[in-house]
């Protein structure tokens, strides 16, 4: 846990928790650079996709930072938009993937004429925590809200977990980064008293500062100097970052598996058919490519030969 004050470095991929030491405010604040470039290596979405995409990451990270548990949680856009289906996921010790299904989007190509509800349409936002321990599983459904993915995250806070919340989202093709504040309950516990003008007047102070927050301050600004302008060096406490990294669960092994069961006579047909068998992940759109010597090998018991496709 440190004070305010040390630089972060602008790209690092991290998400970090900062509490204000006089009020039962609470934040957290990701950035991701590497993370996010290697996340969309294999993936080719229309700008619009992408920035929506990027900010899906961006908040399933900070939705994973709130909880404490062991396993994966997945932050899903079901809607009836231009992009039909989103999904980001982030386990307990921040590896993230994500995907994103959508229809042609040849008539708003060029510019940001594609809004989010335009993007989204009506649906539902699914927040679901698959843990090891099952009293931790969860899954939370709200409506799409507002007019952006951190407006329906707020819903969804609201509705939840009945906590005020203010977050805001931002993501470019080299970038992404989002914060998340809270106001936590009060009673009970051995907190010291409260007093209810003075947590008013610092909410206030929090939201309006969220506000008023631009795209380009979050994405381009150092997060301690950011927290400095929003509350004052001496109310704000930055604990300790926890590195976030790109990791999807695709390999070469599981992807011979699913040969495997599709069984060698199948596997063989598309060989003569085509010359080569290539699978490509959903989530990070990976291809692994198996020519005719790999699923010989492939069914003689091994799968040295497999290749991934660059």
């Amino acid at each position: 846990m440190t004070a305010v004050g040390s630089s972060v470095p602008l790209n690092s991929d991290q998400v970090r928790r900062f509490v204000l030491e006089q009020h039962p405010i609470r934040g957290h604040v990701v950035r991701l650079g590497r993370a996010w470039l290697e996340l969309r290596e294999h993936q080719d979405y229309p700008p619009v996709v992408q920035q929506l995409l990027g900010e899906a990451v961006g908040a399933v990270v900070l939705l994973a930072a709130t909880l404490k548990f062991n396993g994966t949680l997945t932050l899903q856009l079901q809607g009836k938009g231009l992009v039909n289906l989103l999904v980001a996921q982030c386990t307990h010790d921040f590896k993230v993937r994500a995907m994103a299904r959508h229809e042609p989007l040849v008539q708003i190509e060029g510019g940001d004429a594609a809004g989010f509800r335009s993007l989204a349409g009506d649906g539902q936002i699914i927040v679901t925590v698959e843990a090891t321990d099952r009293a931790s599983s969860y899954q939370g459904v709200v409506p799409i809200a507002g007019d952006s993915l951190a407006e329906s995250l707020e819903t969804y806070f609201h509705q939840s977990e009945q906590l005020p919340s203010r977050v805001v989202l931002a993501a470019s093709p080299g970038a992404v980064a989002g914060m998340l504040v809270q106001r936590i309950p009060t009673e009970g516990g051995k907190q010291a008293p409260v007093d209810p003008a003075a947590l008013e007047a610092a909410w206030m102070k929090t939201d309006h500062a969220m506000v008023a927050m631009t795209r380009e301050q979050l994405l381009g600004d150092d997060v301690e100097q950011r927290l400095v302008h929003m509350f004052g060096a001496d109310e704000v406490r930055v604990f300790k970052e926890h590195p976030v990294k790109f990791e999807c669960r695709c390999s070469g092994e599981r992807v011979a598996n699913v040969l495997r069961s599709l069984g060698a006579e199948e596997v063989r047909s598309v060989i003569a058919e085509q010359g080569a068998v290539t699978v490509t992940c959903e989530f990070c759109q990976k291809p692994y490519k198996f020519d005719p010597i790999d699923v010989e090998h492939l069914f003689g018991g091994g799968i040295e030969g497999t290749k991934t496709i660059n």
